[in-house]
């Protein structure tokens, strides 16, 4: 049974909503996607904004569609007007704050700007856009072809990160490059991925892979090379996990031509060469020196792997410190975070706000431990492997360690996530002026603060499970709920 023309297109736009939003929610963390569009040049702006994304932006999006009155349609329309059906012209990012944007424009689909959070612990947000751009691509097709197969467009944007980081390599080659590169891209992307995966005597990989243009090869200074007709195809996961051995924990790096490994090197990484790091179970992608993405389990992420913490750096700001007291302590406690997430082991920082600190069971140190003296840190990253927790004053000084914390029952404790992060929860929950910063020893950095972690992840939620009605964005921008 054929659905209408209207049924379908709504269907069209949130089936590719809900692909784009499952795709980044993998790639870096559960994200929220919107769309602002009009089909037609005279149609009204209609929003898609199933989760609230651009709920605080209304201001903005009131000046840049209604303010200079259709001057942007105009302009849109001249730059459309000879343009072949399904081609895109990039519109200009609309700026908002904490999100990305991607637009395009198109003779037979007027209008659209797609946004999506921008997470403060991204490598780069270019493969994101690239994405964007993907969504746009298959919407102006999909809403144009009636009763097209359009769960296909959902299965390319949930699995397309690969591809995404593929276009954004391309993209930066095309503009720095002078010559028609010769390496297969998402091949090598994908052989990556495998070596990632694959052990040798039970270790992980490390060591740095990188991959130049055939034509740049010659320009480098080999340690040594491998005889032509016996260099190894990348393709080759298990021999080339043997051959990094030769270059782990060192300034040697294998080379590649993006077929076969030619040589050892230690001169340095030449501009824009594709260069994999690997660093034990995870590892890094870059094009030259620029992060692109991390990869790990098997795929590749946005995270840099190593906690923000944009949450604690306000609730310091907001404390009452001077501005130069609280970024000190921001940049300790990063510190110490970070060195905690690189050993891999789970510790937990109290951070006390009062005037005199409160007094914890557990090991007091008389006198503190001033961590402004840089001999101190090594001994403060030994005391967070101790069982319980560090506790730090805003003077940047260890008053005690292996702490323990108590507190009454809550009833938004979480089980899954341990006697750590409950603990602390509980603890918050009863000393206002204390900020509790958990890290799990799988990575994860929770900071609580009155017994709530602030820095929560969402739980993501499939549009398929409910499809709102497309409004006009003037109703959006008046307070009307979709």
């Amino acid at each position: 049974m054929l659905m209408n023309a209207a049924s379908y297109r709504k269907l069209c736009i949130a089936n590719i909503l809900n692909g784009l939003t499952e795709g980044l929610s993998k790639y870096s963390r559960p994200t929220r996607v919107a769309l602002i569009f009009a089909v037609d040049p005279d149609d009204p702006m209609s929003i898609f904004d199933p989760q609230g994304l651009l709920r605080g932006h209304e201001s903005k999006l009131e000046d840049l569609f209604f303010a200079n009155g259709s001057q942007w349609r105009n302009r849109i329309k001249e730059n459309i007007l000879r343009q072949p059906k399904g081609h895109l012209i990039p519109e200009n990012d609309l700026e908002l704050s904490g999100l990305i944007s991607y637009g395009a424009s198109a003779s037979d689909f007027f209008y659209q700007m797609w946004f999506t959070e921008h997470h403060p612990d991204m490598c780069s947000i270019h493969p994101t856009e690239r994405w964007l751009e993907q969504a746009a691509s298959l919407l102006v097709h999909d809403y144009n072809t009636h009763n097209a197969p359009i769960n296909s467009s959902d299965y390319v944007l949930k699995n397309f990160s690969l591809q995404a980081i593929a276009d954004n390599i391309v993209d930066i080659w095309d503009k720095h490059l002078e010559f028609d590169y010769k390496i297969q891209i998402p091949l090598i992307l994908n052989d990556i991925l495998n070596i990632s995966k694959t052990r040798e005597e039970g270790a992980w990989a490390r060591g740095i892979l990188f991959f130049a243009d055939p034509r740049r090869i010659g320009q480098l200074s080999f340690l040594t090379r491998i005889q032509e007709h016996e260099r190894p195809s990348v393709s080759n996961v298990k021999h080339i996990r043997k051959l990094l051995v030769a270059v782990e924990r060192s300034e040697r790096k294998l080379v590649s031509d993006g077929n076969t490994i030619i040589g050892i090197t230690d001169s340095p990484v030449p501009d824009y060469a594709i260069v994999a790091e690997f660093k034990g179970d995870y590892g890094f992608l870059r094009i030259g020196t620029e992060k692109i993405a991390s990869f790990f389990d098997g795929g590749f992420h946005s995270t840099t792997r190593e906690a923000k913490m944009v949450e604690l750096e306000e609730l310091l700001l907001d404390a009452d410190m001077e501005i130069e007291a609280s970024a000190t302590l921001f940049r300790v406690v990063s510190h110490l975070v970070h060195r905690a997430g690189h050993a891999r082991h789970g510790c937990t920082l109290v951070i006390d706000l009062n005037e005199v600190p409160i007094r914890l069971s557990g090991h007091v140190l008389d006198p503190p431990l001033s961590l402004l003296e840089p001999k101190n840190i090594d001994l403060a990253c030994s005391l967070l492997r101790i069982d319980g927790a560090v506790h730090l004053s805003p003077d940047n000084r260890i008053h005690g360690f292996a702490c323990l914390l108590d507190g009454k029952t809550i009833s938004w404790e979480n089980m899954a996530r341990g006697a750590r992060y409950n603990s602390a929860l509980r603890f918050s929950a009863g000393n206002s002026r204390i900020i509790v910063v958990v890290v799990s020893a799988d990575r994860p950095v929770s900071i609580i603060y009155n017994g709530i972690e602030i820095n929560a992840f969402r739980q993501w939620q499939p549009v398929y499970q409910y499809t709102p009605e497309l409004i006009r964005l003037e109703q959006y921008l008046n307070g009307v709920l979709l």
